[in-house]
């Protein structure tokens, strides 16, 4: 397709689109463009920055008409806070032409705030599932009018533990309505949902997770240990020239931090940190810097990252190499767009080779080593979870006891039961001295005798 004007959208979204600079439209956006207008459901099978959130609002816009009504007729889930800031975000340039009232609910900040904007009406609602929720339990959110649901990154949703949250929202909602859902991965979690709660929906996949991506360059290390990897980044980032704007994935919230303090004496200033226990203000103030190049460095775990739309990414560096072999395809993902060279660099130690092996089988492609730079110290300091676990024997263990040399048999006397020791012998004494005590029953029964 070579222009949005063949989708035939009205004159407000195509204008608003060329204002983004936007020609023409992607692969998924073509395809799910005709679907979402039938009315049917969709599960679109799409990778981060291939134009996931035009491909379900174009459908969505071209059909919302003008509403005085308060109570909202679109419903838009998403996994993270950040994520629903910048989906309110797109969704208001492209609704720039139209009367759309849109509101982004999330939690960590006061809900009351949220409760007063609902009561001024709103078209689209865009919302994690738990403060969604919230905010339909205690009625400040009515979902009556409800006739679109879309469920973005849903693989990361139900990985964050929200199906709880999702299945009681399903419950509220009226059964007559179309189920969008997009998500980078299928995992087994996401059939049982797709299952559960959607009738024949339209399956529509683009740029599948092993696509091997041309416009990237890829390398990797192989890598000591925790503290070698840190020598080596450190190494590598000097290069400022080269190094320009650099995303380090890593695979907890623990070694961010730990990562972090390692590099921010050396990087002070040029780095930032994301991950879900740092605060709402937090994330959102490290991510502004990180996008208007005031820090080139951005380190952040693969739940906060994903979906995050962030431009003109030099270098994605994987600190450590991820088990899934499609997380790693989300995560190089973020570099090489809108038709620039990307560079992708893997560190992996010996434990991670297999998983490195895992990814060059699904992409069909050997990532090409690099050889240890000599200048690069290799660190003897081991983390925690890198230090040889020692095996203690258990003290409470139940031990068997086996005959020495100096046992020998009890005579049959002394196995007698009254002669087991002093204090024993009293209770057997107290037992036949005292009788079991007489009923009033029996007292009766002996005055009538």
């Amino acid at each position: 397709m070579e222009s949005f004007e063949e989708l035939n959208i009205n004159r407000q979204l195509l204008n608003a689109i060329a204002d983004l600079g936007f020609e023409k439209p992607t692969p998924i956006q073509a395809e799910a463009f005709p679907v979402g207008m039938s009315g049917q459901n969709i599960v679109g099978i799409a990778q981060t920055g291939t134009g996931k959130t035009l491909a379900y609002m174009l459908p969505i816009l071209q059909q919302l008409k003008f509403s005085k009504d308060y109570k909202p007729r679109v419903i838009i889930l998403v996994p993270t806070r950040e994520l629903v800031v910048q989906v309110v975000d797109q969704i208001e340039l492209f609704a720039k032409y139209l009367s759309i009232r849109v509101l982004g609910v999330y939690g960590g900040v006061n809900i009351k705030t949220q409760m007063s904007a609902l009561t001024q009406g709103v078209d689209i609602v865009v919302g994690t599932p738990g403060r969604l929720y919230d905010l339909a339990a205690n009625r400040s959110l009515l979902l009556q009018e409800v006739k679109k649901l879309v469920i973005d990154e849903v693989d990361v949703m139900l990985d964050l533990g929200f199906r709880f949250q999702l299945n009681n929202i399903f419950e509220l909602l009226p059964v007559k309505r179309q189920n969008i859902m997009f998500s980078a991965t299928m995992t087994e979690d996401v059939e049982i949902l797709i299952n559960e709660n959607f009738i024949q929906p339209e399956f529509i996949a683009i740029a599948l997770s092993g696509t091997p991506l041309d416009n990237i360059h890829q390398s990797c290390y192989p890598v000591e240990n925790f503290y070698t990897k840190v020598n080596l980044l450190s190494h590598l980032l000097n290069d400022k020239e080269t190094y320009q704007k650099v995303l380090i994935f890593i695979d907890s919230k623990k070694n961010a931090d730990r990562l972090f303090e390692a590099l921010e004496e050396l990087l002070w200033g040029q780095i930032v940190v994301i991950h879900s226990n740092k605060s709402q203000n937090n994330r959102l103030a490290a991510i502004e810097r990180f996008n208007d190049n005031n820090a080139r460095i951005l380190i952040a775990t693969d739940v906060i990252a994903r979906g995050l739309d962030i431009d003109d990414i030099t270098h994605v560096i994987n600190f450590d190499t991820p088990k899934f072999p499609e997380n790693y395809m989300h995560r190089i993902g973020r570099t090489g767009r809108a038709e620039k060279m990307g560079h992708s660099i893997l560190f992996y130690t010996e434990k991670e080779e297999d998983w490195k092996k895992g990814i060059e089988k699904l992409m069909e492609y050997d990532i090409p080593t690099l050889p240890f730079p000599k200048e690069v110290k290799i660190s003897k300091e081991l983390t925690l979870d890198e230090q040889p676990r020692i095996i203690e024997k258990n003290p409470h263990k139940k031990r068997t006891h086996v005959a020495g040399p100096s046992f020998h048999e009890k005579k049959d006397k002394n196995k007698k039961d009254f002669n087991l020791g002093g204090g024993q012998k009293i209770k057997i004494k107290k037992a036949k001295k005292y009788k079991k005590p007489i009923t009033r029953g029996q007292k009766n029964k002996g005055k009538g005798k």
